[in-house]
């Protein structure tokens, strides 16, 4: 044995990966098998890479590496091999049982608990509450902390029911969980790993490995890999490398981290600084029974490192609150932080586009370089950021993937299988059902261009209000609906798929397994093998895969309706990784996979307060005050790794920090990291002024050019010769909209599973009191069950909402026509099209109804299901609707309709007091209020129209944008007239 553990740390401003590399060259690289009989333990993957590229870079020939293992792989036995399980093992570390399988077996406890206490939930919240109780659960073994403490526990007055009854259901879990293990002969693996690390241990003490043994950059502090560590550091041919630690740190500063133990006497405790960045590599010193005055500075570096000064500073900027006092007695060289610049953006896209642009810049050769050799990274714990970052890059044909992966949830494969468990789960809605149809996966490759095409008819076939549910209500929609014939010749093809699910999940609560089986047939028959190809495909299949092997584990039945919350819950924990496109000098990490990693320059993006440092998760099974009593870390201490990363990073020899001061929708808060350096640095904080404008600049168009207000003059030849009633305010208020509709031929869709509109109802309206008028003879015994027979098989929300307003405005119509019928009127004609000649055009209309006066003039009535025109908008020569079409009675143009107009009437449907249904005119015979006088209508109407005729449709008159705004309601066409760029403009 040593005289002493051997315990070395590298500083943040040197490239740990590099320098560890150099060391492990210069003590074991003289023999040629020296390196090779090595073993070196790192903290994860990422790190075995970093390091890899390490002994490439400071080798100068072939070379032999050392055995590398992450000791946060699953497959830990595996990596190290013989050392753990060497023939004359007494008994074999028992297997662990599978995450999934875990999750669902806790999944199914949490269910029947909770219902047991009458707190029931649904299968998807106890996937989620399984989720949090298996974190809570591997943090009780790998602190190695009995859950028989939990009954130990006093909980005070104070405490609230809630914790309580989360405390009493975690304590059933945690008891019957055991016996769950039992039955399998699994263990968690949790304490698999901590039992292989003390089997190590024992073995490597009993009998140490030939090679040398290093473990390096573990910031781990649970106490088993501090017992495995101390025995490292104790062994002849072993030793502990940590990253950054603090040997140089004021002793009570030092001291003032923690953990501190409570006071004998008031068994009070101070509170342990666990957001410091060093007090995670504390605690692990107090585990391994060492003092940070045993470490020794690795004696290596390399060219990627930074300055001493640097290194210092920025543990300056990071010291503990009370001890920042000594900032004003730094100088200046000692509050610098020369290297580091920092870019303040305005939102998350100016902060994306300007990482992009130094990453771009980094490829650029340097002054003497033919060309360019620098390498640089984005460490950000943003993923949102480091998507748009890599979007960006392809500005310039530079792939970049994110080394922390994308969820499955957002990739293809996962968001096809989320869109068709929602569109079962919503018995295929036009929205979901057009969303899973489209998807890129269904019908890829050849059939996809006429799969699509019938998509695309049964889309326009869908525009307007919901049909009714399933897929027979699709059927029926189609058979009835208009301009559908397309898309009732192509739905048996799609629809076929569907059927199979949609019974499984009209079926009720049912197994998961049967669901999860479902959901898989139905997106193999709609993808094929194309939807579990590639990374992204063997992931969601195999996550599939596992779930339907496990589901007999978890809650015993779900209701259909919980699968894609589910799904999604567990999709969103499956990071797919693809490193096909790793660019050689450009990557972008995560905080876990930067651990280690060298590059030239770094940039740390997204230094907001919520995200670097992010918010801590909380813990819906145990408090903090309960937590705290158990010995378990406190839910802030990811905020001082995040510190430690930071502190790594920012050890590169040219570094950049960026953040938004806004994020999304609203301000963001600088970081604490950030408000820390630009403190302690003051006027001496470097901005990346540059970088900043080029962000900005880069998409700036120069000159803004806004619009000028549309209005074109098309030649005589294509002005209408021909317009409709209803046409005539459009042309006289905005005769651009009438420009682009009748001239252009552009016509508005209804949005996908609309709202009933106005426009809807009215004409829902019109159909019902038009079959009434022509199959029942305006029978005003008939109307009703009419009105009530178009409710059969609507939406529930239509028959929610409308049906009681419409039915007593229906009433009122039949009691209204009966009063009429009492005063002689009678009903010449319902819903007729005619046309005359006037001022050189073609006017055409449609009437809803005309009834012949007891004295034999006519009466033009409109149905309104909304308010009817005012009578100031006659008076401005608008709203001449009811006149027009009396002027075409008038003058013939109505088949075996003759006669004066004098009557002019809107019944509108809408409600007027307290209840729905009234008539009102735009005509009085007595003048009052300035309306226009009966007699006088139909040659008022003529006058305006022709004068309208004159200028549009006979003359050359420009088709102004919104000539009459006030009248110009409708906006289907202000996105195409640019109306935004103009309008209210001087």
């Amino acid at each position: 044995m040593a005289e002493g553990p051997r315990l070395f740390t590298i500083p943040a401003h040197r490239a740990f990966a590099d320098a560890l590399a150099a060391g492990l060259i210069r003590q074991f690289g003289g023999d040629d098998l020296g390196l090779a009989k090595g073993l070196v333990l790192l903290p994860n993957n990422r790190a075995k890479l970093a390091l890899t590229d390490a002994f490439v870079r400071a080798s100068s020939g072939g070379l032999l590496l050392p055995r590398l293992v992450a000791i946060g792989d699953p497959a830990l036995d595996e990596a190290i091999g013989a050392a753990l399980d060497p023939v004359d093992a007494p008994e074999p570390v028992p297997p662990a049982v599978a995450p999934l399988e875990r999750r669902m077996i806790l999944a199914r406890l949490v269910a029947e608990e909770r219902a047991r206490v009458g707190l029931p939930v649904d299968a998807a919240e106890a996937v989620r509450l399984a989720g949090d109780l298996a974190r809570t659960l591997d943090q009780l073994l790998v602190e190695e902390i009995a859950p028989r403490q939990l009954r130990e526990i006093e909980l005070s007055e104070a405490m609230s029911a809630h914790w309580e009854r989360a405390l009493a259901l975690f304590g059933i879990v945690l008891d019957r969980w055991p016996e769950e293990l039992r039955r399998l002969g699994r263990i968690d693996a949790a304490a698999r790993r901590g039992m292989l690390f003390e089997r190590l241990a024992t073995r490597w003490r009993a009998a140490p490995p030939a090679g040398f043994i290093c473990a390096a950059g573990v910031i781990d502090s649970a106490p088993a890999v501090a017992r495995l560590l101390r025995c490292i550091a104790d062994s002849s041919r072993g030793m502990v490398v940590l990253a950054d630690l603090a040997t140089g740190m004021d002793e009570g500063e030092w001291q003032a981290l923690g953990p501190h133990a409570p006071d004998p006497v008031s068994g009070l405790s101070r509170r342990s600084i666990e957001t410091h960045p060093q007090f995670h590599l504390k605690l692990l010193l107090e585990r391994m029974g060492v003092n940070r005055g045993e470490f020794r500075t690795w004696r290596d570096g390399s060219d990627h490192d930074a300055t001493i000064a640097r290194g210092k500073a920025v543990a300056n900027a990071l010291s503990v609150a009370d001890y920042t006092a000594r900032w004003t007695t730094l100088g200046p060289e000692q509050r610098r932080l020369a290297g580091i610049s920092a870019a303040e953006l305005a939102t998350p896209g100016e902060e994306a586009q300007a990482i992009a642009l130094a990453l771009r810049a980094a490829l650029e050769p340097e002054a003497g370089e033919l060309i360019g050799t620098r390498t640089a990274a984005l460490i950000t714990p943003d993923r949102g950021l480091a998507r748009r970052v890599a979007a960006h890059l392809q500005r310039w044909n530079i792939t970049v993937d994110d080394s922390a992966g994308r969820p499955l949830s957002i990739l293809p494969p996962g968001t096809l299988l989320t869109a068709l468990a929602e569109a079962a789960t919503q018995r295929f809605a036009p929205l979901a059902l057009l969303t899973l149809l489209k998807h890129p996966l269904v019908r890829s490759g050849a059939p996809r261009a006429v799969w699509l095409s019938g998509v695309r008819a049964l889309d326009r076939a869908l525009r307007g209000p919901r049909p009714a549910a399933g897929l027979a209500g699709i059927d029926t929609h189609l058979r009835e609906a208009r301009h559908a014939r397309a898309a009732l010749e192509w739905w048996p093809e799609a629809r076929e798929l569907l059927v199979p699910i949609e019974r499984v999940f009209g079926a009720g609560a049912q197994p998961l397994g049967a669901v999860l089986e479902a959901l898989r047939t139905t997106a193999q028959a709609l993808c094929g093998d194309a939807l579990w190809s590639g990374p992204n495909g063997r992931a969601a299949a195999e996550l599939l895969n596992e779930a339907e092997a496990h589901a007999l584990q978890g809650p015993p039945r779900i209701d259909p309706a919980s699968l894609a919350p589910l799904l999604k819950t567990l999709m969103d924990e499956v990071a797919v990784r693809s490193r096909q496109g790793e660019h050689p000098r450009l990557a972008i990490y995560g905080l876990i996979e930067a651990r280690l990693q060298t590059a030239d320059i770094m940039i740390l993006g997204g230094l907001n307060e919520g995200t670097w440092p992010g918010l801590p998760a909380p813990d819906p099974w145990l408090s903090p005050r309960i937590r705290a009593e158990l010995g378990l870390p406190g839910l802030d201490r990811g905020v001082g790794l995040a510190a430690h990363d930071l502190a790594q990073a920012l050890g590169a020899p040219t570094a950049l920090i960026t953040r938004a001061r806004r994020g999304g929708t609203q301000p963001a808060i600088a970081s604490r990291f950030w408000l820390r350096l630009q403190a302690l640095a003051g006027e001496r904080f470097e901005r990346a002024s540059a970088l900043e404008g080029w962000a900005r600049a880069l998409d700036d168009p120069g000159v803004h050019a806004p619009a000028e207000q549309p209005a074109p003059v098309p030649p005589p030849e294509r002005r209408p010769e021909k317009i409709a009633v209803t046409d005539v305010d459009r042309l006289k208020a905005d005769p651009y909209a009438f420009y682009a509709k009748r001239i252009l031929g552009l016509a508005p869709l209804d949005p996908v599973d609309a709202d009933p509109s106005a426009a809807w109802r009215g004409t829902a309206v019109h159909d019902i009191l038009e079959r009434w008028a022509k199959e029942d003879g305006c029978a005003l015994d008939r109307l009703h069950a009419r009105a009530l027979a178009m409710f059969e098989g609507a939406h529930p929300m239509q028959r929610a909402l409308w049906k009681p307003r419409l039915m007593e405005a229906i009433d009122w119509i039949v009691a209204q026509m009966g009063r009429n019928l009492d005063e002689g009127r009678q009903v010449l004609a319902v819903e007729q099209s005619g046309a005359v000649s006037l001022a050189g055009v073609m006017l055409t209309g449609k009437f809803d109804r005309i009834d012949r006066l007891a004295d034999g003039t006519l009466a033009v009535i409109d149905y309104k299901t909304g308010k009817p025109p005012s009578p100031a908008a006659v008076r401005e020569g608008f709203s001449l609707q009811l006149g027009l079409l009396g002027l075409i009675a008038e003058r013939g143009g109505f088949d075996a309709i003759a006669g004066k107009a004098r009557g002019f009437e809107y019944w509108s449907l809408s409600k007027k007091g307290d209840a729905f249904g009234y008539v009102t005119s735009p005509v009085d015979a007595a003048g009052k209020g300035d309306k226009v006088l009966p007699e006088d209508f139909t040659s008022v109407a003529a006058r305006h129209f022709s004068a309208a005729a004159a200028d549009w449709l006979t003359g050359m008159r420009a088709f102004e944008a919104k000539l009459h705004p006030e009248y110009a309601p409708y906006a289907e066409y202000d996105q195409l007239m640019r109306r935004d760029e103009w309008y209210g403009r001087e």
